[in-house]
């Protein structure tokens, strides 16, 4: 599973800080960037992310991977996880909207707090590149379809209103101090390491858990509900393309990170029926049940993408389906 044909921008192995590298995306972005010869450093506090998805990286490359412990919220830890490095990927953040509307303080000063001061240790580092990642929650209330990056509503959550922060602040230091930002509006984004343990399990690990324990999965809402589902290593590939793109109109832009089409969470449950059952044919059966609709959802999501394939030259690989059977491969392999 090499994406080693993504990362043709750079040849010669340089020094990238990956901020929530422990989590499940940071992890993936490690793997990836370690496969291809780089120095990678990972700033983490465990505050979601885990130290198994790191144990196996930490092995496999003694001399060229190296875990600090710290906490972007502390300027200090910042300042000693970019001190030598030259690129920074921040994927760093309190994700999953309910738990912003539970907690709007924390989520605040993680997403908000903690990204200014990623900001500024990279300005005063001289950091060549900050890619970040966005939320396709910035599209708010926007109803059309698909979404353009130009085009946004109001945000319709504490999280949406911090990722939506995060383009202005990372807009302004780029405007002011001459940084060379790039943010990515991941949406919906599966696959392995996503974890379906906790209060804030996203919507396809969680139900993937629950049906291979024969569980009814509980669709909020009637169901027809959609999103543009992502697999991880199309998100791989817009954060290789984003580090590496040469283009200067590539620069100081914020890009759809996703696949380009939609599905229902009704379909999205059959999807998973179907590949489960290869593995244990009595998760056919499981019935479905649906609930009220979540607090701060937007109906539907789809992404525009050609804007990151004229600028990029983005390629995503994985079509939701596609991508879907090899998340629950590996979900059926691992937990």
């Amino acid at each position: 599973r090499s994406v080693g044909i993504y990362f043709y921008g750079i040849i010669a192995m340089q020094k990238i800080l990956v901020t929530g590298g422990a989590g499940f995306i940071g992890s993936n972005l490690c793997e990836a960037l370690l496969g291809e010869g780089h120095e990678v450093r990972c700033l983490d506090n465990f505050a979601t992310g885990k130290i198994e998805n790191l144990l196996p990286l930490l092995q496999q490359y003694p001399e060229r991977f190296r875990l600090i412990v710290g906490d972007i919220r502390n300027p200090e830890d910042c300042r000693r996880a970019v001190e030598g490095m030259e690129y920074v990927l921040h994927e760093a953040a309190l994700g999953s909207v309910p738990r912003s509307v539970n907690d709007p303080a924390t989520t605040n000063e993680v997403n908000i707090s903690g990204f200014l001061n990623m900001l500024i240790a990279s300005r005063d580092a001289g950091i060549r590149r900050f890619v970040y990642a966005a939320s396709s929650s910035t599209y708010g209330n926007s109803e059309s379809l698909p979404k353009v990056e130009e085009i946004i509503g109001r945000p319709l959550s504490p999280y949406a209103v911090t990722k939506y922060v995060n383009e202005l602040y990372a807009d302004v230091f780029a405007r002011t101090y001459g940084m060379e930002t790039i943010g990515l509006r991941y949406f919906n984004v599966f696959g392995r390491r996503q974890d379906p343990f906790g209060a804030y399990a996203a919507v396809i690990p969680l139900f993937v858990k629950q049906l291979m324990r024969h569980e009814s999965p509980v669709i909020n809402g009637d169901g027809e509900y959609s999103r543009d589902f992502t697999y991880i290593d199309n998100v791989v590939q817009m954060n290789m393309l984003a580090l590496t793109t040469q283009n200067p109109e590539a620069v100081n832009q914020v890009y759809n990170t996703a696949f380009g089409e939609r599905t229902t969470l009704n379909e999205l449950v059959e999807y998973l029926k179907e590949f489960l059952s290869e593995y244990d044919a009595e998760i056919a059966g499981v019935e479905i049940l649906h609930g009220p609709n979540r607090v701060g959802d937007i109906p539907h999501s789809l992404a525009c993408i050609d804007k990151a394939k004229r600028l990029l030259g983005y390629k995503p690989c994985y079509s939701m389906r596609d991508g879907l059977r090899e998340a629950v491969k590996w979900y059926w392999e691992n937990i």
